[in-house]
């Protein structure tokens, strides 16, 4: 009989990231998360560890290239590590950081959709067809300034509209339930609507302060651009495609996310910074020569639509 191999004794670090893009550490909270939800009940017919589950799938994540595992193992309450901030200290903070930004004023995320391939599902194969003619899970996530993810919805196919995602998620509850108190705003590309909460772009911008206010918008959100540029280089499995239903490539997506997260908090190192997707061309003295004009445009919005 083969001896099992424990990789977390035998690799170093930086041998582990490549291979699982997470260090020793990272791996042992993963495995300390799910070990009840994934250990076998009792020791017959040799089972397969926690700490071997939890490597297979993260090999999997990392690499989009085993097939052998399941996504369930990874059983990771989603409120553990993803959760949009209520608390008026932690909106406090993440206005700040993306104050820091541009100077838009009461930003606490950046809202973008995100296409995942898969495979044509059995059922409702049509509705999964997206633009570009493949089939995929349109996906909606949030960012902070600080590129953790704060909201993930991973479960729509891919021929739905990113806005028609936001209005039927509880995410817009919180917002239009004053959950999350005025004053606070999302920012996301011109498929969403304006609202009060949510800062989109103009269509057609005039010189002077609407089309500075689109320029600091714009690298205001790419924050969510880069940050899904993040998660994609972290976790390879999202740039193929994913041979496995809507159902788990959703959860697949949703365990990256979390996975992510950990990462952050955990100052674990990733696999690339996402800077390639820093769209930014503006120089700091004309940057404030408009932060002024943005706030007061945004302060206009919030009066007119509350």
């Amino acid at each position: 009989m083969a001896v099992r191999r424990s990789v977390l004794e035998t690799l170093n670090d930086t041998e582990l990231l490549q291979r699982y893009h997470l260090n020793r550490e990272g791996i042992l909270i993963v495995v300390a998360l799910v070990r009840d939800a994934i250990t076998a009940p009792t020791n017959r017919n040799n089972p397969i560890s926690a700490e071997l589950k939890c490597l297979t799938t993260l090999r999997y994540l990392a690499t989009g290239k085993m097939q052998l595992c399941n996504a369930d193992d990874l059983a990771i309450s989603q409120p553990s590590f993803i959760s949009f901030p209520l608390d008026i200290r932690q909106l406090q903070r993440n206005k700040a950081s993306f104050m820091d930004i541009t100077g838009v004023p009461g930003v606490v995320g950046a809202i973008d959709g995100t296409h995942i391939k898969i495979i044509a599902p059995r059922q409702d194969e049509d509705v999964f067809v997206n633009r570009k003619k493949t089939h995929s899970i349109n996906t909606q996530i949030v960012f902070d300034a600080n590129f953790t993810i704060l909201d993930v919805v991973a479960k729509w196919p891919g021929s739905t509209h990113d806005s028609r995602i936001l209005m039927e998620s509880g995410l817009r509850q919180l917002f239009e339930r004053r959950h999350v108190p005025p004053g606070c705003h999302l920012v996301g590309d011109s498929g969403y609507t304006c609202k009060s909460w949510l800062l989109t772009p103009y269509l057609h911008p005039q010189m002077g302060p609407q089309l500075n206010y689109n320029r600091a918008h714009k690298k205001t959100r790419s924050v969510v651009e880069r940050g899904i540029g993040q998660l994609k280089l972290s976790f390879h499995v999202l740039h193929s495609e994913i041979r496995l239903s809507p159902e788990k490539t959703g959860k697949v997506l949703t365990v990256c996310a979390l996975l992510h997260n950990l990462c952050r908090q955990r100052n674990i190192p990733q696999t690339g910074d996402g800077d390639e997707f820093d769209d930014d061309d503006d120089d700091d003295n004309e940057h404030n020569q408009f932060v002024d004009e943005v706030e007061q445009w945004v302060m206009a919005l919030h009066q007119q639509q509350d």
